[in-house]
């Protein structure tokens, strides 16, 4: 049955709005990003130049816009401004959309095969996943820290919404909901505590930041447990191919601390737009025991 959002027009606006909203909600992570880590407030003051202090006016604070046409540098001192600004604007706002575009577009016209998502009201919730992931990475990034609101904060939202909205494990029933958030926040504990008890005892150092081990509890709270699996894959193997990378070109040596958050949050942001096609091609190429039975 066709809807209202399968017009051409409709799905345009709603696009762009899309797009929009994700600047604006990126601009109010790089306060997040600078903030949170230096305990300030994210309410107040207002929005200021991190070299000079100044007070940024509105019109110099357009997401993305502002940033090209001020060249990254200050209105009012003229200092460079970092490009993460910028950078985390568009981030957010691609993600935004992209998250939108699996609820929006008919299968056959769904670009960059996305997997489709029925439910509306699913489309807020993956954005707010991708909000903190976002944070949590950029933070991660430059101070070695993942906020506890992003990890503590996110367990504890994604049981919530798993109990209210419990189509966001594909279930009806709000127990079952709540059952799979506990499993994958559980799961994904878990697995990474042991990791890092186990890595600690053999290398007799920290060999897993907590803040790693709270955020994998985080996403399998919202996701679930196979998004907890197939985020620890992807986050392995881009990790290690990124850390090898770094010592074999002089940039970090063997016992440098690398952050491990931001690859799990690309994991988790894979398992968003991609998991279940991704989950379904795991399981053609290696079937389940009872599947691979030769049939009567």
């Amino acid at each position: 049955m066709t809807s209202l959002f399968d017009y051409f027009p409709w799905r345009v606006f709603f696009s762009a709005l899309s797009f929009a909203w994700g600047a604006c909600i990126g601009s109010f992570l790089n306060v997040c990003i600078y903030r949170i880590p230096r305990d300030l407030s994210v309410v107040a003051p207002r929005s200021f130049c991190p070299l000079c202090s100044a007070p940024i006016p509105w019109f110099c604070n357009i997401p993305i816009f502002s940033y090209v046409f001020l060249r990254g540098k200050c209105r009012n001192c003229g200092g460079r401004i970092s490009p993460r600004y910028a950078v985390v604007e568009l981030l957010t706002a691609v993600l935004f959309l992209l998250v939108w575009l699996k609820y929006s577009c008919v299968p056959s016209q769904r670009p960059l095969g996305l997997v489709q998502i029925d439910a509306w009201y699913l489309v807020p919730v993956y954005w707010l996943v991708v909000s903190g992931l976002i944070l949590g990475t950029f933070v991660d990034f430059e101070h070695l820290i993942i906020p506890d609101r992003v990890t503590w904060g996110g367990m504890a939202a994604g049981f919530a919404l798993s109990i209210v909205l419990p189509a966001l494990h594909g279930q009806r029933s709000m127990i079952h909901g709540a059952m799979l958030s506990a499993l994958g926040g559980a799961l994904g504990f878990g697995i990474l505590w042991t990791v890092g008890y186990v890595g600690t005892l053999i290398f007799r150092k920290e060999a897993m930041g907590f803040g790693d081990v709270k955020l994998m509890g985080a996403i399998g709270a919202f996701l679930g447990w196979r998004a907890v699996l197939f985020t620890l894959v992807v986050s392995s193997l881009v990790g290690s191919a990124v850390g090898i990378t770094l010592v074999c070109a002089g940039k970090k040596e063997m016992q440098s601390r690398i952050p491990y958050g931001p690859y799990l949050a690309l994991g988790a942001v894979l398992w968003i737009l991609w998991g279940q096609a991704l989950w379904n091609v795991y399981l053609d190429i290696f079937p389940a025991p009872e599947q691979m039975q030769p049939q009567p």
